[in-house]
């Protein structure tokens, strides 16, 4: 199955709707989104939520509390850059990155080595800012440019790629105010 055929089971559920979903279904549903049990329960566990803003914020401050080796395991759910070209689920992440030309697909498999031979773990960014020019060119800018950062520097920007990668995540999950018909 093409990773465009898959479906979320929990996509466009709307605030209320998650709000009101049995505890193990909450769970799923934030699993889906952030790749951690212990925060996916943490998240569920704090429910109801007044607005998507708690619940993004709150996702953020169970993420900046985890272990280094929970932020590893969460790692390890994060396909590699280039891996999903053009990706519609995945759009905002590096897997989703895809150009035409070989030789840049080339230079960012190659960036993408580097950075992992360089840290011990895969690059992680949310791209979505990149969409409008080149995505794969700015990836491969954003790895040379993080490849200067010492391994504690990179740690917190990793945090911060994935709290960003979980709320456009998060947002998907909600769809539009009020959800889709389909969750009433």
């Amino acid at each position: 199955m093409s990773d465009d055929q898959w479906v979320l089971l929990h996509q466009g559920i709307g605030l209320d709707g998650f709000n009101r979903l049995p505890t193990r279904r909450a769970v799923h549903a934030l699993y889906e989104c952030c790749n951690s049990m212990t925060m996916a329960v943490e998240l569920a566990a704090a429910r109801p939520y007044r607005d998507r803003g708690s619940l993004f914020a709150r996702a953020d401050a169970v993420l900046f509390t985890l272990s280094e080796p929970a932020i590893d395991e969460i790692m390890q759910a994060y396909p590699s850059v280039g891996s999903r070209p053009g990706s519609a689920w995945s759009h905002a992440e590096q897997c989703s990155v895809w150009d035409r030309r070989p030789d840049i697909m080339a230079a960012l498999r190659a960036a993408a080595r580097r950075y992992c031979d360089h840290f011990g773990f895969g690059f992680v960014m949310h791209v979505g800012a990149l969409a409008a020019y080149s995505p794969a060119r700015g990836v491969i800018a954003a790895i040379e440019d993080r490849m200067h950062n010492d391994a504690e520097t990179e740690r917190k920007v990793l945090r911060n790629e994935i709290a960003r990668l979980n709320t456009s995540r998060l947002q998907r999950m909600l769809g539009p105010d009020g959800g889709y018909d389909n969750w009433s």
